[in-house]
């Protein structure tokens, strides 16, 4: 089974969402995107409680409109497995969110 950081998409074209996650990210929890490093955990940074931890699932499902997959954003440690997590999730919803529309014959 691939892991979340066997599945990184490229990071070059990935930059705008990124941006926008940490911008997010900042606003939402308070803290400055420079401490936001691809290899620093994400918990330990944004200093989240479990509480905290159910405001990033709603963040992100209001941002990105797919539903969190417990099983797997529990995987997510660092920034870097964040920014993977919903770059991955955001390239496999589109198909069936075109299938759904009607545009593509399933």
């Amino acid at each position: 089974m691939e892991t979340l950081i066997e599945k990184q998409p490229n990071m070059q074209q990935s930059l705008p969402i990124i941006d926008k996650i940490n911008g997010f990210l900042s606003d939402e929890f308070e803290v400055d995107t420079d401490r936001m490093q691809p290899d620093a955990n994400i918990r330990q940074v944004l200093e989240l409680d479990s509480l905290d931890y159910i405001d990033l699932v709603v963040v992100v499902e209001n941002n990105f409109s797919f539903k969190v997959k417990p099983e797997e954003f529990i995987r997510v440690i660092t920034f870097q497995d964040f920014y993977t997590y919903i770059i991955s999730r955001m390239q496999s919803k589109e198909p069936s969110d075109a299938v759904m529309a009607g545009q593509v014959q399933g």
